[in-house]
């Protein structure tokens, strides 16, 4: 078993910057790929980023590209979501997930142990 926490969302304006952690428990994630993903009220959950084991191949949805920067640091345990130049539409619950996958995919059922998210909301 995995538990998955994710850290570091809040309210911040049109502009800046959060940086987002993930801390895994109970299991090292350091042998397989993660991601990051979010939802909005009514809407599905969609992918972000992620990244493979060691942290050499990385994949973004086209909405984060150039303004979100996933990374890893597998002697923590842990995966973090640079995330700058924030616009509203950025403004959701953000996931961490870990992977059954041996490659960092797009895909929701590829990723079978999910944290509780953290709210990201970004003003106008």
């Amino acid at each position: 078993q995995v538990q998955l926490v994710e850290s570091g969302g809040g309210l911040v304006q049109a502009g800046g910057a959060l940086r987002l952690s993930c801390a895994a428990s109970g299991r090292t994630v350091s042998s397989v790929p993660l991601g990051w993903f979010r939802q909005t009220a009514g809407k599905e959950r969609e992918f972000v980023a992620a990244i493979s084991w060691n942290g050499g191949i990385t994949n973004y949805a086209d909405s984060a590209k150039g303004r979100f920067t996933i990374s890893r640091d597998n002697a923590k345990n842990a995966m973090y979501l640079q995330m700058n130049s924030l616009k509203p539409e950025d403004t959701a619950l953000y996931y961490c997930a870990s992977s059954w996958r041996r490659y960092p995919s797009r895909q929701l059922d590829d990723y079978d142990y999910w944290g509780q998210g953290t709210q990201v909301t970004v003003s106008s």
